[in-house]
C-alpha cells in the first residue's frame, strides 16, 4: 500500500502493533513504543496520520472535547460512529481503534457484538476498544471469534466513574494492585491484542507491562509501559480548564486560536479586511464606460 507523504513505510495493523511487544529482546526498546492520540475528525486525523502515530484512538473523550458533555457517558453509538467515519477519511497509515461507548456492551452479548461489528463494517475502525477486566472477558472473547480486534483498558476506567467513586488513581493499595493485575490478565487470555493502563502507580504498570505477552499503552502509568496515549486537546492546548497532571503540553493551539480570531475581528471593525487585493473585480473591458443597473 503505498502512503505518499505520510510518515512511516506502510500501513500499521493489528499484527504489527502485537510484534512491537516483542521487537527486541528489551520489550521497553524506545524504537519499538507505540504511539497513540486520539482523533475526532477529518483534519485531526490526517494531521496526526501525517505526523507518524501509530494509533489514532476516536475515544469517546470526544463526549467532552467536541461535544461538550460533563462526562464520556452521555455520547451515543451513532456519535461515535460519525466521529470514527471522520476519521477513517483521514487516515492512511495509522490503525484506527474506536471506543466502544457506555451502554452499548454492558447488557446482551449479541447486541454488544453488533454494536462493535458496525464501528468495523460501517465506520471503518479496525478495532474497538473496551473498558473492564475479567468481567470483559466473554465479550471480548466472542468480538475476537467473530474477528473485530479488541483493545482492552483497565484500571481507571472513565465509564466506571460513578462506581469508583469519581477519576481516581486506581492501584495504590495491595490489594487493589492484585485486581488491577488479575484484570490485565483476563484481557489478555481472551485475546486482546493490546492494552491500555490508565491511571495507576507507575511501578504497577511496570510491572503489569512485564508480566503480559500483549503491549501495553499507558495513560497516567509512567513510562514504563510499552506506549503512551494522550488526549489530542491536552497534548496541544486546546482545553478549557486544568489538564490532568500526566498531559504533556507540546502547544497551545487555543492560545493561537483565540489570537488570531480576536485579530480578525479588528480587521472587520476597523474596515481592513478585506483588502482590495482580497477581492474579486469586474474585468476591465465590462467595467469601463458601463454603469451596472439595478433589475426592477
Amino acid at each position: 500500500m503505498s502512503v505518499g507523504p505520510h510518515a512511516g513505510n506502510g500501513k500499521i495493523t493489528v499484527p504489527e502493533i502485537l510484534s512491537r511487544k516483542h521487537a527486541s529482546p528489551d520489550s521497553l526498546s524506545n524504537s519499538a513504543k507505540i504511539t497513540c492520540v486520539t482523533a475526532y475528525d477529518y483534519p485531526s486525523a490526517r494531521l496526526l496520520d501525517e505526523a507518524g502515530v501509530d494509533v489514532l484512538l476516536v475515544g469517546d473523550s470526544l463526549a467532552m472535547t467536541v461535544l461538550g458533555y460533563e462526562s464520556t457517558l452521555p455520547v451515543t453509538l451513532e456519535e461515535m460512529l460519525h466521529h470514527t467515519r471522520a476519521v477513517r477519511r483521514g487516515t492512511r497509515r495509522a490503525l484506527i481503534v474506536a471506543d466502544m461507548p457506555y451502554g452499548t456492551y454492558h447488557a446482551e452479548l449479541p447486541e454488544a457484538v453488533r454494536n462493535a461489528m458496525r464501528f468495523v463494517k460501517e465506520a471503518g475502525a479496525e478495532a474497538v476498544k473496551i473498558e473492564g477486566g475479567e468481567r470483559r472477558m466473554e465479550l471480548i472473547a466472542r468480538l475476537v471469534e467473530a474477528e473485530v480486534p479488541v483493545m482492552g483498558h483497565v484500571g481507571l476506567t472513565p465509564q466506571s466513574m460513578h462506581a469508583m467513586g469519581g477519576f481516581r488513581v486506581q492501584g495504590k493499595t495491595p490489594d487493589a494492585a492484585e485486581q488491577v493485575l488479575r484484570d490485565a490478565r483476563a484481557v489478555e487470555a481472551a485475546g486482546a491484542f493490546a492494552i491500555v493502563l490508565e491511571g495507576m502507580p507507575r511501578e504497577l504498570a511496570a510491572q503489569i507491562t512485564a508480566d503480559l505477552r500483549i503491549p501495553t499503552i499507558g495513560i497516567g502509568a509512567g513510562p514504563d509501559c510499552d506506549g503512551q496515549v494522550l488526549v489530542l486537546n491536552d497534548l496541544i492546548g486546546l482545553t478549557f480548564g486544568a489538564s490532568p497532571k500526566f498531559a504533556r503540553r507540546y502547544a497551545n493551539v487555543g492560545e493561537i486560536i483565540s489570537g488570531a480570531v480576536r485579530e480578525y475581528c479588528e480587521d472587520v471593525r476597523g474596515g481592513t479586511f478585506p483588502s482590495d487585493a482580497e477581492s474579486y473585480h469586474m474585468p476591465k473591458a465590462a467595467s469601463e464606460g458601463k454603469k451596472i443597473r439595478a433589475v426592477s
